[in-house]
């Protein structure tokens, strides 16, 4: 069970460093992050951009670029089209989004021709470490389905315990979140919930313990569930938390991240190899931690 951040990248330094194709690299806080990464021994960067910008920025932050390779292309869509294929051809481990547009990437993702789709769903995980909880956790999806139905969740659930796995957390505990503990017929959630948990008791969703309905409180606070009188494996020991839809997840994720002063790192699966896909607003340490988890489930 890793604790924090910290465990997270004695792992990935056991595990050895990855490379990770950078697209359109010329952005200073995802240079920062990868200079890091670099100088740490966790990835191996192969830079895609503009090469006169890529320097300029380098030279600014510190970062020594000898011996590390660039690939000067100076229109963004060629270059997250050259990232992307150095991933899918094997030559990268993961793929990093620079400065251009989600849009623009992901265009090039689904490409059936170098992208890294594989037949499942595409989602986000994010993994936060907080002070208020006893271990990182993975908090999905807050960035890609917007109203996942039943079948789209239980594969949301099974990209997010392929992470965990990769994260040496064995049988991870699945948290499927509601307003209420109890399945009504008015509130999908709970019904989609209790789906679930079922699917995971029948083993149609293996290398996990899934439960549900919980609410919040009760998915991380063991008093809470007690006080509730919720017998559950999960209760108060989630390791991940499933969303019922993308506006619960986003909204969980940018109080964490906001409010809760979380520290956290973002990712979307269930593509053949994974991406480092944050956000323009994420702090550097974010993109670092990012780029921890990627090469760890690469």
């Amino acid at each position: 069970m890793a604790k924090n951040f910290e465990s997270l990248f004695k792992l990935a330094l056991e595990k050895g460093p990855k490379k990770v194709a950078v697209a359109v690299a010329q952005d200073e806080d995802v240079l920062g992050a990868v200079k890091e990464a670099y100088e740490k021994g966790i990835a191996i960067p192969v830079l895609v951009g503009d090469k006169d910008s890529i320097e300029k920025i380098a030279s600014d932050i510190g970062f020594d670029l000898n011996g590390i390779e660039i690939i000067d292309e100076k229109d963004g869509t060629l270059a997250a089209r050259k990232a992307t294929s150095l991933v899918s051809s094997g030559e990268a481990h993961v793929l990093m989004k620079g400065l251009i547009d989600t849009s623009v990437i992901m265009k090039q993702v689904l490409d059936p021709e170098i992208g890294l789709r594989t037949g499942n769903v595409i989602s986000h995980v994010a993994v936060f470490d907080v002070p208020t909880y006893h271990k990182v956790f993975i908090v999905t999806d807050a960035a890609m389905i917007i109203a996942p139905d039943l079948t789209q969740k239980k594969q949301i659930i099974e990209n997010a315990v392929q992470l965990a796995h990769a994260l040496d957390i064995a049988e991870p505990k699945v948290a499927v979140l509601a307003a209420k503990e109890k399945v009504s017929e008015k509130m999908e959630a709970t019904v989609h919930a209790k789906a679930l948990a079922d699917m995971n008791k029948s083993g149609e969703i293996k290398g996990c313990i899934v439960d549900g309905p919980l609410a919040l409180d009760n998915a991380v606070s063991k008093e809470s569930a007690r006080i509730k009188g919720i017998d559950s494996e999960v209760a108060g020991d989630a390791d991940i938390l499933l969303a019922p839809d993308i506006e619960a997840g986003n909204i969980l994720y940018k109080s964490l991240s906001f409010l809760g002063n979380a520290k956290s790192a973002g990712l979307i699966v269930g593509t053949s190899k994974p991406i480092v896909l944050t956000s323009r607003a994420d702090s550097e340490e974010a993109k670092l931690n990012s780029i921890v988890l990627a090469t760890l489930m690469a």
